[in-house]
């Protein structure tokens, strides 16, 4: 009886000192998991605040710059399980930040002087001209005064010309106006238009990015197509470039009638990308409410994704309404802004 006794109270003693071992265990571990999750929550927010695109995975993961809420919020759950005091403040902090930088970028202002123009620009990534037939008909449905268009192919550039060309049959929706760079796959695209126009020196880029000038109700609207490189891990260096060409013109026609329109591989978190709107050009979709509103992925969107296709105006425009637009067979959403171009006193 005395042996047995005394093996139980050793099991009993031993479990003892195991539980609180296994406790410090799993405190270590959710506590390291939580510092892991806002270490690099915290190394994408410090290029932001840094003003930076900095290396990859940040250019990356500043796309999705409102979903660091998300492992911000799970590190918190850690923090807390764990009792890791400084992790609870750090996360609050994280979240704090995030909450501020997810608030809209860019100037808006309502420019003096009377309206004298009304467009409505559509632009879309029909993602190699997959979804060319979707587009017919947006275009048809929207009747937008300008249409750009990225990754239209050949054989894309040959559908939206028998559809919405001159020899359309449709006569209430013809575009009879084109600048185009030709290209396969991502390469081509195409600015359609209602209006005159007049062939306009583009800007040299890995796929292609057309310029016009439009003569609307005797006004000169400057039209340039945005298609940049995707900010892939082997060619940061050619979006960062493309983008600057972009900001560059941007900066040279801020003080005239011009829209900037397409897939620009960008949002607003992106340095690279604020440069252009910190040169004057204002973004339709900023103007109207809708700055967070995702275009891509389309599969997630609107529920999950980022602002990529942008609709950029300079100074004298107003923006008044904007829609995003499932196509179908492309992974980017349409965008179509209604805007005024106001003519100073």
């Amino acid at each position: 009886m005395g042996v047995r006794g005394a093996t139980a109270g050793t099991g009993e003693r031993a479990a003892g000192y195991d539980a609180p071992a296994d406790r410090r265990a799993r405190t270590a571990a959710g506590t390291w998991f939580a510092a892991l999750l806002l270490l690099t929550v915290s190394t994408v927010l410090g290029c932001r605040i840094a003003d930076t695109d900095a290396v990859t995975p940040v250019p990356q993961l500043l796309a999705f710059l409102p979903w660091l809420l998300a492992p911000t919020g799970l590190a918190l759950v850690f923090a807390v399980l764990s009792r890791w005091r400084f992790g609870l403040i750090w996360g609050v902090a994280a979240l704090g930040v995030t909450a501020w930088y997810m608030e809209p970028y860019g100037k808006t202002m309502e420019p003096g002087g009377l309206p004298v123009a009304e467009v409505r620009v559509l632009t879309s990534n029909v993602e190699f001209g997959a979804a060319t037939d979707g587009l017919i008909g947006a275009v048809t449905k929207q009747r937008p005064d300008f249409v750009f268009v990225q990754e239209c192919d050949q054989s894309c550039g040959k559908r939206l010309e028998q559809a919405l060309g001159e020899r359309s049959k449709n006569e209430k929706v013809v575009y009879p106006y084109r600048q185009a760079v030709e290209g396969t796959g991502s390469e081509g695209s195409v600015i359609l238009s209602r209006h005159p126009l007049q062939a306009a020196k583009g800007i040299p880029a890995t796929m292609g990015m057309p310029g016009a000038v439009a003569d609307v109700n005797g006004y000169g609207i400057r039209l340039q197509l945005a298609h940049p490189m995707p900010p892939l891990p082997s060619g940061l260096g050619t979006w960062r470039k493309e983008l600057s060409a972009l900001r560059d013109y941007a900066a040279a026609n801020v003080d005239r009638p011009t829209l900037v329109a397409g897939d620009f591989n960008a949002t607003q978190d992106h340095a690279a990308f604020r440069r252009i709107l910190d040169t004057g050009f204002m973004d339709g979709a900023r103007l109207t409410g809708d700055t967070r509103t995702p275009t891509w992925p389309a599969l997630t969107a609107p529920a999950l994704g980022a602002q990529i296709d942008h609709v950029l105006v300079s100074r004298g425009f107003t923006a008044h309404r904007t829609r995003f637009l499932e196509l179908g067979d492309t992974d980017h959403r349409a965008l179509v802004v209604d805007l005024t171009l106001n003519k100073s006193r």
